[in-house]
């Protein structure tokens, strides 16, 4: 895969980047490649550092995922804007653990177990 400068990107081509990157992830996942799901999460978190330090915090675009029809392009949004969207992205990670969509549900619930404990670093 390619790096991308993501700072030539608008916030907009950075949320649907994430997008792809996510349903990427998904497929991976799902074929059982664990280093290309790794891989492709490294370049998830690039695009979440990418939008928290642009000018006020643009994490909060990736709130317009929490509804997507992709289990894991919810649960990575939701992950990701937690830190802007605590409430919202507390939901949307909870309807994935209500929904059992598996194996997002369990990783859904480790994030709500991780904030009920504080043990959990909004990021």
């Amino acid at each position: 895969m390619n790096r991308i400068s993501l700072q030539s990107l608008t916030v907009s081509q950075l949320v649907d980047r994430f997008t792809a990157l996510a349903l990427e992830q998904y497929e991976a996942e799902r074929h059982g490649d664990t280093a290309r799901f790794n891989r492709l999460f490294d370049e998830v978190v690039r695009i979440k550092d990418e939008l928290a330090g642009r000018a006020g915090d643009q994490r909060s675009a990736l709130v317009t995922l929490f509804d997507h029809p992709n289990p894991q392009v919810r649960l990575n949004a939701a992950q990701r804007a937690l830190a802007v969207s605590p409430v919202a992205a507390r939901q949307a990670l909870q309807r994935l653990w209500d929904n059992r969509e598996f194996p997002q549900a369990a990783y859904a619930h480790q994030t709500l177990t991780a904030l009920d404990e504080g043990t959990s670093r909004l990021s």
